[in-house]
């Protein structure tokens, strides 16, 4: 019988990775370079196709290419709607490109939708039918997997967790929404409270860490902190974890998954964050709904887009 093999590829702002996998999970080569986003799409595109190239079998069929890209998809048709960190990405249709250049099947993912198929399948969820995949980094993203199956909603759009609304009178997100999660929990909401509360007088050993320019903090540094013992640091992920884990309680209501699992770089804090998540669980959430519903850290790390992009494959396929 042939090995089946599959292309992934991971589409990001700054740098495109791709792989080349057999259908149980070995990678058999791999290959990174600069998105040269710049340049602008058409130059981005062509570095698509030749890191596909790169990778490329010398004997033997691909199954199909999978691909996760940084922005809304219209996953039925394969289409990249648009990426804020990819210039002139409105309405690619990544599908219809890469089948007309490799004559492949070809699935697009948005990169959180790809990176909850990536747990579920090869990860911390394995083993559960239903899940709610979170990645806390720059923003807030996340990934829904029902009868294990991904969710994306009537036209694509579902899952943005990140914009569920905590503060009717909180800051404007970047969706254009006002008081969202991300504007909450992300990593740039927590930079910004602990500039804003040194502005405001709190103190910090940050504060000449940074030689008083309080601009030049960061989530890390942050959390670095906070670890060190800084209690306005501590306040500030404390104060991040709660709103994180009022809408994990709220989604447990909705949608009563049996997992939560969280990812991305604000994750590496540990209990500071994953504590108050915790802690509100336990205070908001019926015991019915804590029994049957586990929250915990990803397992896949950098390369969650790469096995993404391969898991998606496989779900389309049924394999």
């Amino acid at each position: 019988m042939a090995v089946l093999r599959f292309i992934a590829v991971d589409l990001g702002g700054t740098q495109i990775r791709t792989a080349r996998y057999t259908a149980d999970g070995v990678q058999e080569a791999r290959v990174a370079m600069s998105t040269g986003s710049e340049d602008g799409m058409d130059f981005v595109l062509r570095r698509v196709r030749s890191a596909i190239r790169q990778v490329w079998p010398l004997e033997g069929p691909v199954a199909a290419i999978g691909i996760g890209v940084p922005g809304p998809v219209d996953y039925k048709h394969g289409i990249l709607r648009f990426a804020p960190n990819l210039p002139e990405s409105q309405n690619i249709p990544f599908r219809n490109l890469l089948v007309n250049t490799f004559g492949v099947p070809v699935f697009v993912g948005n990169d959180a939708d790809v990176a909850a198929l990536a747990e579920h399948r090869f990860g911390a969820g394995q083993g559960v039918s239903d899940m709610i995949y979170m990645t806390i980094s720059t923003g807030i993203g996340g990934g829904m997997i029902f009868n294990n199956r991904l969710f994306t909603g009537g036209n694509g759009l579902g899952g943005e967790i990140g914009h569920i609304t905590l503060d009717i009178h909180g800051l404007k997100c970047g969706c254009g929404n006002y008081g969202c999660l991300e504007t909450l929990s992300s990593g740039t909401a927590i930079a910004r409270q602990m500039q804003e509360r040194i502005a405001a007088g709190e103190f910090s050993v940050l504060t000449e860490r940074v030689g008083g320019d309080i601009s030049k903090i960061t989530a890390k540094e942050v959390s670095m902190a906070a670890q060190e013992g800084d209690e306005l640091a501590k306040s500030v992920f404390e104060q991040a974890g709660i709103y994180l884990g009022t809408a994990i309680v709220s989604l447990m209501y909705m949608l009563n998954p049996s997992l939560f699992v969280l990812g991305g770089s604000v994750t590496k804090a540990g209990d500071l964050l994953f504590g108050p998540v915790q802690s509100v669980i336990t205070e908001r959430a019926p015991a019915i709904y804590q029994a049957q519903t586990r929250v915990v850290p990803a397992q896949l790390g950098a390369d969650v887009g790469l096995w993404g992009a391969l898991a998606l494959c496989l779900m389309e396929l049924e394999l």
